[in-house]
């Protein structure tokens, strides 16, 4: 199991762009925590690269992410980053008991957010704070699809403040920004060499 085979297996299934950034984003909170918390890098950015590669051939519920398990059974994926990956929806009942599991569950969907924040500002991701997101999430109508709720208690599980995990999954991501179709239009554009 590495990256590379990782992403392999994102891209043979998930044919999105931005499906394929949320794994992105995912994968860059995930590798962040692990940092944080003395963790295997490497484990956890997979599990959040590949938490949802089976999204569009199985959306409906329960077949994501319960069938997607099943391939990566087959594949050889072990038992730890599965549950971790079930454990991201609620309703496989599969319990988060696992640090990793927690980390997953708390990143998903606030990455989601973040993104959607982070592309309704004319700087993207550059200056996005913490507050900024905390006032976009009392707004119902906002990127309706993202659970609250889900973002409330993935923090809680993670056993850090909400205002301190939104920040630190902000900077992940702002790391990788330009990969995510973040960055801020000027960044993006002193980066690209046919603009130069």
């Amino acid at each position: 199991m590495d990256r590379e085979s990782a992403w392999k297996l994102l891209c043979e299934h998930t044919q999105s762009e931005n499906l394929r950034r949320h794994a992105l984003a995912v994968e860059a909170c995930m590798r962040a925590y692990a940092r944080k918390f003395g963790e295997d890098e490497e484990l956890w950015g997979i599990v959040g690269l590949i938490h949802d590669f089976d999204w569009e051939i199985h959306p409906t519920i329960p077949d994501h992410p319960c069938r997607g398990s099943e391939i990566l059974k087959e594949r050889g994926y072990p038992e730890e980053v599965r549950r971790a990956i079930l454990g991201h929806a609620e309703y496989t009942g599969v319990p988060r008991d696992t640090l990793l599991a927690k980390g997953l569950f708390a990143c998903d969907e606030l990455a989601g957010f973040i993104t959607a924040c982070a592309l309704v500002r004319p700087d993207r991701l550059a200056t996005l704070e913490a507050s900024s997101v905390r006032k976009r999430m009392k707004d119902k109508a906002f990127a309706r699809s993202v659970s609250r709720e889900d973002i409330v208690r993935g923090a809680e599980e993670l056993g850090v403040p909400l205002d301190d995990h939104i920040a630190f999954c902000i900077e992940a991501m702002r790391q990788i920004a330009g990969r995510l179709g973040l960055a801020s239009p000027a960044a993006a554009a002193s980066a690209d060499p046919a603009t130069n």
